[in-house]
């Protein structure tokens, strides 16, 4: 896979959100101004040169077949596509189902396979006075999405680690949890204190 930045992925989806082609008005438009013109000339550039966009003879920018292939085709298996999405950057559901354009449904059920094997975690956050559920990607996941580069998708399987491994996610959710709520600090030491216990109990 062509390693992509936040930059280069906001582009791509801007390409994706305009069917395909955009100009400089889009950007204009876009959220993408707030990185000034002299970093978005040095992304447009760079996309260019790895072959993810293509510069037409008015101006304006394709997304290529290539840089599809990245996160929108669906040759790739969701949660193929998940893990490479959250190799870029850390997302809500909001966010993954509007980058990648899936169903809710499949997007939760591949979510909770990711999860039940310890590719991915979630952490909720608070934004805004709401707490955000946010996934992020863990070391076996960026292992796993790395090993399809040289084995395909069809022969990557599913292997538990441990039977505890829902458990310690859970674990850990609650955890992070407890870190961002408003209770006392020295209760909230002693609760994460207590689980970071059964957490190693758990683990066999």
């Amino acid at each position: 896979m062509r390693k992509l930045g936040t930059i280069d992925l906001e582009i791509l989806q801007l390409a994706m959100n305009e069917k395909g082609t955009f100009n400089e008005n889009n950007l204009e438009k876009s959220e993408l101004k707030r990185f000034g013109v002299g970093k978005l000339l040095d992304s447009l550039a760079s996309l260019k040169d790895r072959k993810l966009l293509s510069l037409n003879e008015n101006g304006s920018f394709s997304i290529t077949d290539i840089a599809k292939e990245i996160l929108w085709s669906e040759s790739i298996p969701v949660w193929a596509r998940i893990l490479r999405l959250l190799q870029i950057k850390s997302c809500s559901i909001e966010q993954i189902i509007g980058i990648i354009t899936i169903s809710k449904n499949e997007l939760y059920e591949n979510l909770e396979t990711l999860r039940k094997y310890q590719l991915i975690i979630m952490l909720p956050q608070r934004q805004e006075e709401r707490i955000i559920k946010v996934y992020e990607i863990q070391s076996e996941g960026i292992e796993k999405i790395n090993k399809t580069e040289k084995e395909g998708f069809e022969n990557i399987e599913f292997n538990e680690s441990g039977k505890n491994l829902e458990i310690l996610t859970s674990v850990d959710e609650i955890i992070n949890e407890i870190r961002q709520s408003e209770i006392e600090q020295l209760k909230k030491e002693k609760i994460i204190e207590k689980l970071s216990k059964l957490k190693e109990n758990l683990e066999i």
